[in-house]
């Protein structure tokens, strides 16, 4: 069997990192899904942000928002939504194959919202409604303001990748919000198995910013930490998970039908070359999780991927030991892991911030709507 196979069979479902119209009209999209265990989408503003500024695919469908008199706001929403909607329909045999585990797609609402609970189920609500396909994932950042958020739009069916988690202590509180919110659901009367949810912890990114920390200290024992914080965090993550598929109130509601709220593995590129380029694919592996991987990160993991059947449960000891080396050498854990929080936010934002400027400039460049003859 290929590397992608073994995986899958270990129970993590392997999903793509990336999305562009180019790789929907090119087919690479339903390729990936027919033949290289991809079973689920991803995006991100700034995953948008690099599609709908490269190459001129978009360009027919900016020239007519254009004719229209759109804004950009509201152009930036029509291509996303087009974008995913069209994935959606890609992944539909494998959402009714899966019972609506898997083959889903995920847009994320304006991060710029992450801080306004209301505002932020607004645009929850609206995604929803625009993109319309029952395998959708509306993502919404793990930011203490999303939490009521999350609960909230779980309790009107609407399914939440809930994103940018970085700390165990949020990711606690993402846990209780999808509970709180699947509760609310079957109290109101609503069909459990239609609604999804995954949170989605980052990984390399807690590596990169932890690995600078342990440089700066410079210590031998600092050394010997780098690269080993962000798997040890998500192996804490993933017990956290088994203590709570394990709990009574989970069962109450698996019982009414629901799916787990399953750990997703992202930002799984390595940031560092000098670590292996499967790292957090190969030392992630566990049942019912989630790894979403760019491309680049899929094509090494089935060139070269060396897949055990589990490399996160039998670890949580080490796991800990790792996070309280971590404090030993003078890594404020809770400081580090807010300030990514701090951090993924504002680059969302950014990535945002200038694709609307730079999708401004091409409506307001095109060429204005001819009169009729």
């Amino acid at each position: 069997m290929s590397p992608l196979n073994t995986l899958s069979d270990a129970g993590v479902s392997i999903w793509l990192d990336d999305l562009s119209r180019e790789r929907l009209v090119s087919g690479s999209l339903a390729g990936l899904v027919a033949r290289d265990w991809v079973v689920g989408v991803t995006t991100n503003p700034t995953i948008f942000a690099k599609a709908i500024t490269s190459g001129d695919a978009y360009d027919a469908q900016i020239r007519d928002l254009a004719a229209r008199g759109v804004g950009v706001g509201e152009a930036l929403r029509v291509l996303t939504t087009t974008d995913v909607r069209w994935a959606c329909d890609v992944l539909r045999p494998v959402y009714d194959a899966t019972d609506g585990v898997d083959g889903r797609v995920s847009i994320e609402v304006d991060p710029r919202l992450a801080h306004n609970t209301a505002a932020t189920i607004a645009e929850a609500r609206a995604l929803w409604w625009l993109v319309d396909r029952p395998n959708l994932f509306v993502k919404i950042p793990a930011a203490r303001q999303g939490l009521a958020a999350i609960a909230a739009c779980l309790g009107e069916g609407i399914s939440i990748n809930v994103t940018l988690i970085f700390s165990l202590a949020r990711y606690d509180e993402v846990v209780a919000a999808f509970l709180d919110g699947m509760e609310r659901a079957r109290d109101t009367g609503r069909e459990l198995s239609g609604i999804g949810s995954v949170a989605s912890f980052f990984v390399s990114r807690v590596d990169a910013e932890a690995d600078a920390r342990l440089d700066k200290i410079g210590t031998a024992q600092a050394a010997e930490l780098r690269g080993r914080v962000a798997i040890a965090n998500a192996r804490l993550a993933y017990q956290h998970y088994e203590r709570v598929i394990s709990s009574h109130r989970w069962q109450a509601l698996e019982k009414a039908g629901a799916h787990p709220q399953r750990p997703l593995w992202a930002s799984t590129s390595v940031k560092d070359p000098s670590y292996p380029d499967t790292l957090y694919v190969t030392e992630l592996v566990a049942p019912g999780v989630v790894n979403t991987m760019p491309e680049a990160t899929l094509r090494a993991v089935a060139d070269h991927g060396q897949v055990p059947a589990d490399s996160v449960s039998g670890h949580y000891d080490d796991a800990q030991r790792v996070l309280l080396e971590l404090r030993a050498v003078g890594v404020d854990y809770v400081d580090l892991v807010q300030a990514l929080e701090d951090e993924g936010v504002s680059k969302f934002d950014a990535s945002w911030e200038q694709l609307s400027e730079q999708l401004a400039e091409r409506l307001r460049s095109l060429p204005a709507p001819r009169g009729r003859n």
